[in-house]
């Protein structure tokens, strides 16, 4: 074989492997063109609330829909943060083709000051189009050692802080005939885990009642869309020597599990131009299992999840002996 053979033969061998990076690169071009357009002919000139723009998954959401035109209604626990976030936005997009995004400082656990908010809200553009409902407070302990003045505060974050909101928002919408309503909730709103019976129980309530409130304003043109995720990535802030700390199993978790919030802003964006009723979001199959189990094999599903407690249990008393 010559040198002339192994060159033929070395092009022959490259050309397929280039042909797929060309083809996978013109994909994801026309996939972000396809994805611009989306944001732009979705939530173009539609007024968007977000309950708390502040967190990853907010922050997120904001940058989209802000680039794609919409009138942006920026709620958070902290003014000076909202603020911020804000100039960011500004600075980094096209003031001829964006909208300056409206502060609201919005504080679920303080729910006395939730009904003058309801009206700072409706002040703000007059209506609302859009609702994104995305603020969670989390909570893990055992049953017994949770105090009932802190299963009072997640239940006014994760339940009744969302339902008062809406409820004052949604006599607007019913009076104009359109409008679009999406609860991201954890998947815990559909499937419990043990040591997280309060948050487990304030995301089942905010569930069901988005799911009822869903079927009585269909016939007013409203769309009500839940979305559960099992958890949202979050740019990791830890030291490496705490990093390499956390047990693999965490590690492990993140990788398999774990959703960007990138990915999320994106799947709430084409829920909204879907109009979509439910999704559920995960990197992995076991959460669909899970809940399929719960359905079919209820008996295994406990088995499985008293199982996990006892060997939570190990790891804890292995841990503290070291």
């Amino acid at each position: 074989m010559g040198i002339t053979d192994i060159m033929r033969l070395d092009v022959t061998s490259v050309w397929p492997v280039l042909s797929v990076v060309v083809v996978a690169a013109g994909v994801f071009y026309l996939y972000s063109l396809i994805l611009r357009h989306l944001a732009k002919t979705t939530v173009k000139n539609k007024v968007v609330l977000i309950t708390d723009s502040l967190s990853t998954l907010g922050n997120e959401c904001a940058k989209l829909f802000h680039t794609g035109g919409a009138r942006l209604i920026l709620c958070g626990n902290n003014w000076e943060k909202l603020e911020t976030f804000a100039e960011h936005l500004m600075s980094e997009s096209d003031p001829t083709l964006t909208f300056p995004p409206k502060l609201v400082e919005l504080d679920f656990s303080n729910m006395e000051s939730v009904p003058e908010i309801i009206s700072e809200i409706l002040e703000c553009y007059g209506c609302l189009d859009v609702l994104v409902f995305n603020t969670s407070m989390k909570v893990k302990a055992p049953v017994h050692s949770l105090s009932l003045q802190m299963d009072r505060i997640v239940m006014d974050v994760n339940y009744f802080g969302p339902v008062t909101l809406v409820k004052g928002v949604l006599p607007s919408l019913v009076s104009r005939r359109t409008g679009h309503i999406l609860l991201v909730n954890s998947i815990q709103g559909k499937l419990t885990v043990p040591f997280r019976a309060t948050y487990a129980a304030s995301k089942h309530a905010v569930q069901a009642f988005f799911e009822c409130m869903r079927a009585e304003v269909q016939e007013y043109g409203i769309t009500v869309s839940t979305v559960n995720h099992t958890f949202i990535k979050t740019p990791d802030t830890n030291s490496k020597d705490k990093d390499t700390a956390k047990p693999m199993w965490t590690h492990l978790k993140a990788k398999s599990f774990g959703v960007n919030a990138e990915e999320m802003a994106t799947e709430i964006l084409k829920t909204l131009s879907s109009k979509k009723k439910e999704i559920l979001m995960s990197r992995s199959f076991i959460p669909k299992a899970a809940l399929y189990a719960r359905s079919l094999f209820p008996n295994l599903f406990f088995s499985i999840m008293a199982a996990g407690v006892r060997n939570t249990a190990a790891v804890e008393l292995e841990m503290s002996e070291d």
